[in-house]
C-alpha cells in the first residue's frame, strides 16, 4: 500500500479550505491502496489561544511545539511515497522543513487555494506579521514536484515558479450537500456565512441590505452565520454559531445566499466556495463580480453576479419578490456544482496526479 503524509495547520475537520481540498477525499484514496496521514500542528486548544488578543507567551508555546511536531514527521518522512504540503509547512518565515523534505527522496506536492504570497494577518495577530513571510511561497514553489492550486489566477503566479502546476477547484461533496424543501412562507432569508475576520465582507453592502430592510419590512430576514458576537440593530439580523454537524442545515436555512466581495488582489485568489456551497443545497447565490465568481456563475443563469451596490439592490429585490425565480436560479446552480464543482468531478483528477508522483 503506497502512503501519502499529508501537512497542514489544523486537525481534521476543523479547517474548510483543507477539507474541501484534500480531506474529503482520504475515503476514496484508501479504496484505491493509498493510505493518508495528516501531520496538524494546531490543537484545538491551540486554536482558543491565537484567536485571542496578546497571549504572547501561549502563542510562543503554541509555535515550539508547532516545529517540534515538523521535526518528529521530518524522521518518518522515509516512510511515505508522497508528501503534499497545503499552503505551508509551518506559519513562520522559514522553509526550513520544505527544504528538509525536498532533500529526501520522496516528491512534494504543494496544494493552495488563497493568494498566500499576499499579507493577511488577523487583527488579533497583527503584532505578530512579523513572524511571517508571505514572500516565502517563491523559495517553496521550486522545490516541488508538482503544484495544485484552485483557480487560473494562482496558476498563473505559480507557474512562474514551477513548470508543473495543475488548476483543480475546490469542490463540494454533492453526495452530502443536498437541498432540502423550501419552506412556504412570506419570510425571505437572506444569508451570509463566514467569520469574524471575514465579517468586514458582509457589511461591504450594509447600506443595500438597509434600503432593503426598509422597503421589505418584516417580509425579509437576514441571518449571519460563523460570527456569532456579530450584532447590527439596524437589520435586526439572526445570528447563528457555526456547528459542523449541522452544515448543510445551516446552508439549507438560506432562501437567497450572499457573497459580498472587495475587488483586489486577495480576492482575486479565492475559490469562490462560500458561492458555490450556497449552490449545492439550491440556494440562489448572489456574489460579487471578482476573481473566480466571474467563472463559477453564468450570471442570471444558475446565480448573479453583482458589482456596485445599484445591482445588489436590483437583484436581490428580484429575487425576494419572486419564489418561483428563486426555485430556478437554485436548481440550476446546483446542476453546475455537481458537474464541474462536486468531489465526484476532481477526485479522479488527484488521485491520477498523485499515483503518477508515487514512488
Amino acid at each position: 500500500m503506497k502512503k501519502i503524509l499529508f501537512l497542514a495547520h489544523h486537525r481534521l475537520d476543523r479547517s474548510p479550505g483543507q477539507r474541501y481540498r484534500f480531506e474529503q477525499y482520504f475515503d476514496y484514496f484508501r479504496k484505491h491502496n493509498i493510505e493518508c496521514d495528516l501531520a496538524n500542528i494546531i490543537s484545538e486548544e491551540d486554536d482558543r489561544i491565537m484567536y485571542q488578543s496578546k497571549n504572547y507567551f501561549k502563542k510562543a508555546l503554541v509555535a515550539i511545539n508547532a516545529y517540534k511536531t515538523r521535526y518528529l514527521n521530518l524522521k518518518e518522512i522515509d516512510k511515505y511515497n508522497l508528501v503534499v504540503i497545503y499552503r505551508e509547512a509551518i506559519p513562520t518565515r522559514s522553509v526550513f522543513f520544505e527544504k528538509m523534505i525536498s532533500k529526501k527522496n520522496v516528491p512534494i506536492v504543494l496544494d493552495f487555494d488563497d493568494a498566500i504570497w499576499i499579507k493577511d494577518v488577523s487583527q488579533v495577530n497583527k503584532k505578530l506579521s512579523w513572524f511571517k513571510n508571505e514572500k516565502k511561497i517563491e523559495k517553496i514553489l521550486p522545490l516541488c514536484a508538482h503544484v495544485t492550486c484552485g483557480n487560473k489566477y494562482l496558476y498563473d503566479y505559480a507557474i512562474k515558479f514551477n513548470n508543473n502546476v495543475s488548476i483543480i477547484p475546490s469542490t463540494v461533496d454533492t453526495a452530502h450537500y443536498i437541498p432540502n424543501k423550501r419552506k412556504n412562507g412570506n419570510l425571505v432569508r437572506i444569508g451570509w456565512v463566514g467569520s469574524h475576520t471575514t465579517i468586514k465582507h458582509f457589511e461591504k453592502v450594509l447600506n443595500v441590505f438597509k434600503k432593503l430592510k426598509d422597503r421589505y419590512e418584516n417580509s425579509i430576514e437576514f441571518i449571519v452565520i460563523g460570527d456569532e458576537n456579530y450584532v447590527n440593530s439596524q437589520l435586526d439580523i439572526k445570528v447563528l454559531k457555526w456547528d459542523n454537524s449541522k452544515e448543510v442545515e445551516l446552508f439549507n436555512s438560506f432562501d437567497i445566499g450572499v457573497m459580498p466581495l472587495p475587488d483586489n488582489e486577495w480576492t482575486k485568489g479565492k475559490c469562490g466556495m462560500k458561492g458555490l456551497l450556497y449552490m449545492s443545497v439550491g440556494v440562489p447565490a448572489v456574489i460579487s463580480a471578482v476573481g473566480m465568481n466571474k467563472d463559477i456563475i453564468n450570471h442570471g443563469v444558475d446565480g448573479f453576479l453583482a458589482d456596485g451596490e445599484n445591482q445588489w439592490y436590483e437583484v436581490l429585490s428580484k429575487l425576494i419578490e419572486d419564489s418561483e425565480l428563486r426555485i430556478k436560479i437554485g436548481a440550476k446552480g446546483r446542476e453546475k456544482v455537481i458537474k464541474k464543482y462536486s468531489k465526484d468531478s476532481a477526485k479522479d483528477l488527484y488521485l491520477n496526479l498523485y499515483e503518477s508522483l508515487m514512488n
